[in-house]
């Protein structure tokens, strides 16, 4: 996750609350996923961006998770998404999102 963008999590998170923040990120690969599901709940795990050592605990998702995907209208999802998941590990991917979501959020 890019410096600018953990300052607008940041920001956001200190706007509305973390408790009414939901990410929902896109990362192609698990481990990359997983590194920005850490960011935004744990802090930034390299301490170079303005979330290092900011534990905001807020909820992640990754897109291709099951509870996100039933969340978007299908005719979107497929346009925009489906073909993405035919050359992502999915499950690789929601596991690594998940295992971070359960062990460092707060919401």
């Amino acid at each position: 996750m890019d410096l600018e963008n953990q300052a607008r999590v940041k920001e956001l998170a200190e706007k509305y609350g973390a408790e009414n923040v939901v990410v929902v990120i896109g990362g192609a690969e698990a481990e990359a996923s997983g590194l920005t599901a850490e960011t935004v709940t744990a802090g930034d795990p390299t301490y170079a961006g303005p979330l290092a050592g900011v534990q905001l605990g807020l909820s992640v998702w990754h897109i291709v998770e099951d509870e996100i995907k039933a969340e978007i209208d299908p005719a979107v999802y497929e346009d925009q998404v489906s073909m993405m998941e035919m050359v992502l590990d999915v499950d690789a991917i929601k596991e690594e999102v998940s295992t971070i979501r359960e062990q460092y959020s707060k919401y």
